[in-house]
Protein backbone atom coordinates (compact mmCIF):
# COMPACT_ATOMS: atom_id res chain seq x y z
CA UNK A 1 0.00 0.00 0.00
CA UNK A 2 1.07 3.33 -0.88
CA UNK A 3 1.94 5.97 1.78
CA UNK A 4 0.37 9.45 1.28
CA UNK A 5 1.91 12.81 1.18
CA UNK A 6 1.41 15.23 3.82
CA UNK A 7 0.21 18.23 1.84
CA UNK A 8 2.50 21.27 2.53
CA UNK A 9 2.54 24.21 0.32
CA UNK A 10 5.55 24.87 -2.25
CA UNK A 11 5.69 28.65 -1.26
CA UNK A 12 8.87 29.10 0.55
CA UNK A 13 7.96 32.84 1.94
CA UNK A 14 6.44 33.15 5.32
CA UNK A 15 5.23 37.08 4.88
CA UNK A 16 5.32 40.12 2.28
CA UNK A 17 5.52 43.54 2.49
CA UNK A 18 3.67 44.56 -0.36
CA UNK A 19 3.76 48.36 0.29
CA UNK A 20 7.26 48.70 -0.10
CA UNK A 21 7.61 49.18 -3.86
CA UNK A 22 4.40 51.63 -4.01
CA UNK A 23 6.15 53.52 -1.51
CA UNK A 24 10.32 53.25 -2.47
CA UNK A 25 12.59 53.14 -5.51
CA UNK A 26 13.98 50.14 -4.55
CA UNK A 27 17.68 49.47 -5.75
CA UNK A 28 19.57 46.75 -3.91
CA UNK A 29 19.05 43.42 -2.42
CA UNK A 30 20.15 41.50 0.31
CA UNK A 31 19.51 38.25 1.91
CA UNK A 32 20.23 38.21 5.63
CA UNK A 33 19.50 35.36 8.62
CA UNK A 34 17.78 36.54 11.71
CA UNK A 35 18.52 35.67 15.12
CA UNK A 36 15.34 34.26 16.70
CA UNK A 37 14.22 32.15 19.52
CA UNK A 38 12.09 28.97 19.83
CA UNK A 39 9.25 30.54 20.56
CA UNK A 40 9.41 32.99 17.17
CA UNK A 41 10.13 29.93 15.38
CA UNK A 42 6.85 27.96 16.91
CA UNK A 43 4.90 30.90 15.85
CA UNK A 44 6.38 31.81 12.01
CA UNK A 45 5.57 28.01 11.30
CA UNK A 46 2.14 29.01 12.08
CA UNK A 47 2.20 31.79 10.05
CA UNK A 48 1.63 34.40 12.61
CA UNK A 49 4.13 37.36 10.91
CA UNK A 50 3.53 41.09 10.16
CA UNK A 51 6.80 42.88 8.44
CA UNK A 52 4.39 45.51 6.47
CA UNK A 53 5.78 48.01 8.84
CA UNK A 54 9.28 46.76 9.66
CA UNK A 55 12.75 48.13 8.21
CA UNK A 56 16.16 47.76 8.83
CA UNK A 57 18.45 49.83 11.63
CA UNK A 58 22.16 50.16 11.32
CA UNK A 59 23.69 50.59 15.06
CA UNK A 60 26.95 49.82 16.09
CA UNK A 61 28.06 48.09 13.06
CA UNK A 62 25.46 45.66 13.16
CA UNK A 63 21.60 45.57 11.11
CA UNK A 64 18.68 45.13 13.37
CA UNK A 65 15.26 44.33 12.07
CA UNK A 66 12.91 46.84 13.74
CA UNK A 67 8.69 47.13 13.95
CA UNK A 68 8.39 43.30 12.28
CA UNK A 69 5.66 41.92 14.92
CA UNK A 70 5.18 37.86 16.03
CA UNK A 71 3.14 36.95 17.84
CA UNK A 72 3.31 34.19 20.64
CA UNK A 73 1.67 31.37 20.19
CA UNK A 74 -0.01 30.42 23.83
CA UNK A 75 0.43 26.54 23.82
CA UNK A 76 4.17 27.31 23.04
CA UNK A 77 5.24 30.61 24.72
CA UNK A 78 3.63 29.79 28.40
CA UNK A 79 6.77 29.87 30.54
CA UNK A 80 8.84 32.29 28.34
CA UNK A 81 8.32 36.75 28.78
CA UNK A 82 7.57 37.03 24.98
CA UNK A 83 8.00 40.94 23.11
CA UNK A 84 6.49 40.35 19.83
CA UNK A 85 8.24 43.67 18.63
CA UNK A 86 11.78 43.54 19.57
CA UNK A 87 14.44 44.05 17.73
CA UNK A 88 15.89 41.30 15.99
CA UNK A 89 19.54 41.21 14.95
CA UNK A 90 20.36 40.11 11.50
CA UNK A 91 23.31 37.75 10.13
CA UNK A 92 25.00 39.88 7.35
CA UNK A 93 28.85 39.64 6.45
CA UNK A 94 31.54 42.38 7.38
CA UNK A 95 31.75 43.29 3.71
CA UNK A 96 27.97 43.71 3.26
CA UNK A 97 27.61 45.57 6.56
CA UNK A 98 29.93 48.36 5.66
CA UNK A 99 28.61 48.83 2.59
CA UNK A 100 25.24 49.10 3.92
CA UNK A 101 26.43 51.94 6.17
CA UNK A 102 28.12 53.71 3.34
CA UNK A 103 24.55 53.67 1.19
CA UNK A 104 22.70 54.48 4.69
CA UNK A 105 24.94 57.36 5.98
CA UNK A 106 26.38 59.31 3.14
CA UNK A 107 23.74 58.41 0.21
CA UNK A 108 20.83 58.73 2.14
CA UNK A 109 19.41 55.55 1.11
CA UNK A 110 16.89 53.59 3.44
CA UNK A 111 16.45 50.00 4.13
CA UNK A 112 13.20 48.66 3.50
CA UNK A 113 12.49 44.88 4.44
CA UNK A 114 10.22 43.35 1.60
CA UNK A 115 9.83 39.15 2.38
CA UNK A 116 10.76 36.76 5.16
CA UNK A 117 10.93 33.51 3.47
CA UNK A 118 12.14 29.89 4.19
CA UNK A 119 15.49 28.60 2.99
CA UNK A 120 15.95 25.38 3.87
CA UNK A 121 15.61 25.02 7.38
CA UNK A 122 16.79 28.79 7.99
CA UNK A 123 14.49 31.79 7.90
CA UNK A 124 15.62 34.58 5.59
CA UNK A 125 14.60 38.14 5.16
CA UNK A 126 15.28 39.91 1.70
CA UNK A 127 15.37 43.54 2.31
CA UNK A 128 16.42 46.17 -0.40
CA UNK A 129 18.08 49.58 -0.45
CA UNK A 130 15.42 52.37 -1.48
CA UNK A 131 15.36 56.10 -2.06
CA UNK A 132 11.14 57.19 -0.90
CA UNK A 133 9.42 58.09 -3.79
CA UNK A 134 6.83 61.44 -3.63
CA UNK A 135 3.40 61.40 -4.47
CA UNK A 136 3.96 62.41 -8.58
CA UNK A 137 6.72 59.54 -8.89
CA UNK A 138 4.24 57.25 -7.52
CA UNK A 139 1.50 58.53 -9.90
CA UNK A 140 4.13 58.02 -12.98
CA UNK A 141 4.12 54.86 -11.75
CA UNK A 142 0.54 54.17 -11.18
CA UNK A 143 0.68 55.98 -15.36
CA UNK A 144 2.97 53.41 -17.08
CA UNK A 145 1.69 50.41 -15.73
CA UNK A 146 -1.71 51.37 -16.74
CA UNK A 147 -0.37 51.98 -19.95
CA UNK A 148 1.30 48.86 -20.63
CA UNK A 149 -1.57 47.15 -19.74
CA UNK A 150 -3.82 49.24 -22.49
CA UNK A 151 -0.98 48.36 -24.76
CA UNK A 152 -0.92 45.02 -24.87
CA UNK A 153 -4.70 44.87 -24.80
CA UNK A 154 -4.15 46.38 -28.36
CA UNK A 155 -1.45 44.39 -29.43
CA UNK A 156 -4.28 41.60 -28.79
CA UNK A 157 -7.13 43.32 -30.58
CA UNK A 158 -4.97 43.64 -33.15
CA UNK A 159 -3.86 40.11 -33.78
CA UNK A 160 -6.89 38.72 -33.67
CA UNK A 161 -8.62 40.77 -36.14
CA UNK A 162 -5.16 41.26 -38.42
Amino acid sequence: MAKKKSKQSNSNTIALNKKARHNYALTDKFEAGMSLQGWEIKSIRSGKVNISDCYVMLKDGEAYLVGSEILPLNAASSHVVCDPVRSRKLLLNRRELDRLIGAVERDGYSLVATAMYWKQCWVKLEFYLGKGKKSHDKRADIKDREWQIDKGRLMKNKNLNG
